[in-house]
């Protein structure tokens, strides 16, 4: 709740008729009609103003306000309007007299108050029959909240945006790229989806390691918010790609080789994290890393219309429509609903946790990551990605050579040599013959 006084001084003591998103009480007495007219205004528009001290007609009468007034009004909208919305509540002087002014915005419709149901029709607070509130349930299940919450800032820049469509070989025509993807409300507004996909906000995206199993220690934070959204995407993916080492096992004569997890299902999670996150809540994805897995958490819950059943068998019911087309026609994501299954393929079933309010996707490692453990088992090797390049080009050609490896990797002769000494010093490769006839050996 927001409460200031403000001074504003009407010509006359009549301000006007009442209207669907405005309406007068002439006393804090009829708190409770109030409340039923800014459920019934958020459910038909999404905005309303109340005020106090002022007659349906229009005519200023002033109210009374006492040192608890204000608070009193605030703990009642709290309790008896649900879903909860935050009210700007004002105390404003008006042709001398003392009236209060109640703003509201929200769009998770339905809205109750005292446990019924509102529509606004003109100046008239209706209650709706339970075929209108399933019309009206339905409405909200189909829209697109990102599309009308305005955003919190209007100066916005898409270059970023622009760029990743012409990498992707679309094309952008600048006079009609704004309007052809969605990033303006009805009002003509840039909307919250263009605050997150703009080159500048305020969005945070995290990826914080721990040094255990739990949050008792962090080791570091990594921040990748603060741009567009699908850059964001690909910093986080970038890093973790950086850090999926690969693990090679000596033991009978046989090398297995294993990475840290499956890239693919994370990306998938993280993917999935950040389309359908409900943004309008202010809490945005984040990545957790912990010495035995990775937990990707997102804001929401499963839409409601869709079931645990139906989610783990990859039915896909969108929750910000308009984003996720953006990243589908970047190449981001696809419409076949595998990306669930595939996660399920790998851990099963158990790596959601679907809550209420939060969804948190579980993986865990194949291994337990070395620089987060004391000990380490002294017949294990592993390898990063450069080095685990190198083997895999002297696999496919075993008569390469160093300055081909380095002009085909862009590495320098000398770490190329490098890498060639820590890979023979961890018997992962040796040479046989000589420099001009030799070849490379992987050892099994």
């Amino acid at each position: 709740m927001r409460r200031q006084r403000t001074n504003r001084r009407y010509r006359f003591m009549n301000i006007g008729v009442e209207t669907e998103k405005i309406e007068y009480k002439k006393t804090t007495g009829e708190l409770r009609e109030g409340i039923i007219s800014l459920a019934s205004m958020l459910n038909k528009n999404g905005y309303g103003v109340l005020y106090f001290g002022i007659k349906d007609n229009g005519d200023v009468v002033g109210q009374q306000i006492g040192d608890r007034t204000l608070r009193e009004i605030s703990q009642a909208i709290a309790i008896y309007l649900k879903p909860q919305i935050i009210p700007t509540i004002e105390h404003e002087l008006v042709d001398e007299k003392d009236v209060i002014r109640i703003e509201v915005r929200g769009y998770e419709k339905p809205y109750s108050a005292y446990g019924r149901y509102y529509m606004r029709s003109a100046d008239e607070d209706r209650e709706l029959s339970p075929a209108a509130l399933r019309e009206l349930m339905d409405k909200q299940i189909s829209s697109d909240i990102l599309t009308l919450i305005p955003s919190p800032h209007q100066t916005l820049t898409f270059n970023k945006l622009k760029i990743t469509y012409v990498t992707a070989g679309l094309t952008v025509d600048q006079s009609t790229f704004e309007d052809n993807t969605g990033l303006k409300n009805s009002d003509g507004k840039y909307n919250l989806m263009a605050y997150l996909l703009a080159d500048e906000n305020d969005i945070s995206i995290k990826v914080v390691t721990f040094a255990g199993k739990d949050k008792t220690n962090i080791i570091k934070r990594n921040e990748y918010g603060g741009t567009c959204l699908v850059t964001a995407v690909d910093k986080v993916l970038d890093y973790m790609e950086s850090i999926n080492e690969t693990s090679v096992v000596m033991g009978n004569h046989r090398r297995q080789e294993e990475k840290l997890f499956d890239m693919a299902s994370f990306k998938e999670a993280w993917q999935n994290a950040c389309i359908h996150t409900k943004w309008d809540k202010g809490n945005p994805p984040a990545v957790y890393i912990f010495s035995d897995r990775i937990e990707v958490i997102s804001t929401g819950g499963l839409p409601i219309d869709l079931n645990k059943e139906e989610f783990y068998k990859g039915i896909s019911k969108p929750v910000n429509v308009k984003l996720q087309k953006i990243f589908g026609q970047l190449g981001y994501v696809e419409q076949t609903g595998h990306g669930i299954p595939l996660i399920i393929s790998n851990y099963g079933k158990q790596a959601f946790d679907i809550m209420d309010n939060f969804v948190n996707v579980t993986i865990p490692f194949n291994y337990e990551k070395k620089s987060l453990l004391a000990t380490e088992s002294e017949n294990e090797v592993k390898l990063n990605a450069a080095e685990q390049w190198l083997v895999n080009n002297v696999k496919q050609n075993p008569y390469i050579t160093i300055t081909e490896l380095a002009a085909s990797g862009s590495y320098s002769d000398g770490y190329v040599r490098k890498m060639i000494a820590s890979l023979k010093a961890k018997h992962i490769i040796e040479r046989q013959g000589g420099k001009k006839n030799g070849r490379w050996i992987v050892i099994q």
